[in-house]
């Protein structure tokens, strides 16, 4: 069956191949920024190789040439940080270096890409194609560049996206003096379930479609785990080190997103089969919207939603029975000014965790950026206890060009 989905996916991008055996730049565009951040720890660090400020620089140019009356595309996204102490955080990445061909039904696009799946807000389970740039930050929103071939079928039906993924990526972690972060991880070393390692291919489809005022998604995955799990290198106890270790994983999603008046319903859950342990997990919740509050051009939104999965606490998820509570107020003004507020709470292990995100432009080039994470655990078994003393602020600077 793989086989045969192979050669048809290969099939269609020869014939794109084809139409488009004359390329020539029709159109040239460079635009990026380039970051300047610096993070403010509240407390003493845990580990003594970790510090309590730390500053980094960034440079995210941006590349795109197109050509046939703009049907075909390619992009050439890199990434570049330098960090002042973390090794493993100074690092480079091709976020996007790809092909895009559009046709009137179909669409290909060939090469390292980054696709995001999901409606929730404070997790995305069902997001299992890239992996997560943990050094960038705690909140895996940041991604690597994944490599594939991805066929996109436009159809009255709905929109059916097929993926071919030819190479491994292993998650980052920050390094001995990297925070926030557990410096014992050894990444160099990762073990996996598959004897072809970071070389195995892995398939995934996705269906999507709008039907009045919902959005529904199926997807199904198959391949290595985006998560690691974490094992203790018996080798060297009683010493503590981890090693991630990458399983094969079948897993199956389904996202709806409803728009009903002023509010956004918002469900994800999955059904993930391994070798190990199956499970189940779900996140769902509501977003309500108020919309020009005090007669202003500004609008707030509230946001509930709750996490489970049912290994419990058995589960190495940080989000296996949480509520979660925020709330979102965009000025709608020129420079974009907007303020994020987030609450967490653990109804098994009673930890809390606390986001603040705001940003604002000054002018056309400027953008700063505040964070704000805070974390309170005291249970040993909770996956966020080692993050107990790691509130922080983190101050962005970027300028875009």
């Amino acid at each position: 069956m793989k086989k045969i989905f192979s050669i048809f996916i290969c099939s269609m991008l020869l014939n794109s191949l084809g139409g488009t055996a004359n390329v020539q730049a029709d159109e040239f565009e460079m635009r990026g920024n380039v970051e300047l951040q610096g993070r403010f720890f509240l407390e003493d660090a845990l580990y003594p190789t970790q510090h309590d400020t730390d500053f980094s620089l960034a440079l995210a140019p941006e590349f795109f040439w197109s050509w046939n009356d703009g049907n075909d595309t390619l992009e050439f996204f890199p990434s570049v940080r330098i960090d002042q102490h973390d090794d493993e955080r100074t690092h480079g990445d091709i976020r996007e270096l790809s092909w895009v061909h559009v046709s009137d039904e179909w669409e290909t696009r060939i090469g390292i890409r980054r696709v995001f799946w999901g409606v929730t807000e404070f997790q995305h389970l069902v997001d299992v194609i890239n992996q997560s740039d943990s050094v960038e930050d705690v909140d895996n929103e940041d991604k690597l560049g994944q490599p594939m071939l991805n066929l996109s079928l436009v159809k009255d039906w709905g929109i059916l996206d097929l993926f071919i993924l030819p190479y491994f990526r292993e998650r980052t972690f920050a390094g001995e003096e990297g925070r926030p972060g557990i410096p014992f991880i050894n990444s160099d070393d990762p073990l996996y379930q598959s004897s072809d390692k970071e070389k195995h291919v892995d398939f995934a489809a996705r269906w999507t479609r709008s039907i009045g005022d919902f959005e529904v998604g199926l997807s199904v995955f198959d391949g290595t785990s985006r998560n690691p799990i974490l094992l203790p290198n018996e080798a060297i106890l009683p010493e503590l080190e981890l090693i991630p270790y990458y399983q094969q994983i079948t897993q199956v999603g389904f996202e709806l997103q409803a728009i009903i008046g002023d509010m956004l319903w918002k469900l994800e859950t999955i059904h993930n089969s391994n070798d190990i342990e199956d499970f189940w997990a779900a996140q769902g919740g509501l977003e309500y919207t108020q919309y020009g509050i005090l007669d202003s051009n500004a609008d707030l939104g509230w946001l509930v939603e709750y996490g489970w999965d049912d290994r419990g606490e058995q589960s190495q998820s940080t989000f296996q029975n949480d509520l979660f509570f925020g709330s979102r107020l965009a000025l709608n003004d020129v420079d974009s000014t907007e303020l994020l507020f987030g609450f967490s709470y653990d109804l098994d292990f009673e930890s809390t965790s606390v986001l603040l995100e705001a940003s604002k432009r000054f002018g056309n080039s400027l953008k700063i950026s505040l964070d704000m994470r805070l974390f309170e655990s005291d249970d040993q078994a909770d996956p966020f206890y080692g993050f107990r003393r790691e509130d922080h602020v983190q101050l962005t600077a970027q300028y875009f060009y």
